[in-house]
C-alpha cells in the first residue's frame, strides 16, 4: 500500500468542494481568535481585564480564544475595547 504524507492527503481534501468551504470557515474562526488572544497578549492584559474594558464576560473571552464561533458585534467589542479596529475581507 502506498504511503501519502498529510500535504499530499490535505491537498487531495481540499478538492472537494464542501471540504474546502468548511475549511475556509474554520480557519476564520482560527485567525480571529489568534488575532484577539496575540493582541489581548501585547496589551499585557487579562482576559478578565479584556473582558470588563469589552462589557462582556470573562468566560467570552476564553470562548473566543479557544477558537469558538462569536458573533462579529462581540468580536468589535473587543477590538475596541484593544484600542483597534476590525476589518472584515473577502478573499
Amino acid at each position: 500500500m502506498p504511503t501519502i504524507n498529510f500535504n499530499e492527503y490535505f491537498a487531495n481534501q481540499l478538492k472537494d468542494p464542501e471540504f474546502h468551504q468548511q475549511f475556509i470557515e474554520e480557519k476564520a474562526i482560527l485567525d480571529s481568535a489568534l488575532a484577539i488572544s496575540e493582541a489581548r497578549h501585547q496589551a499585557g492584559l487579562s482576559q478578565r481585564q479584556l473582558s470588563d474594558r469589552a462589557g462582556v464576560p470573562q468566560s467570552t473571552i476564553a470562548r473566543v480564544e479557544r477558537e469558538k464561533n462569536t458573533s462579529l458585534a462581540t468580536i468589535s467589542k473587543i477590538a475596541s475595547a484593544l484600542g483597534k479596529s476590525m476589518k472584515i475581507t473577502f478573499e
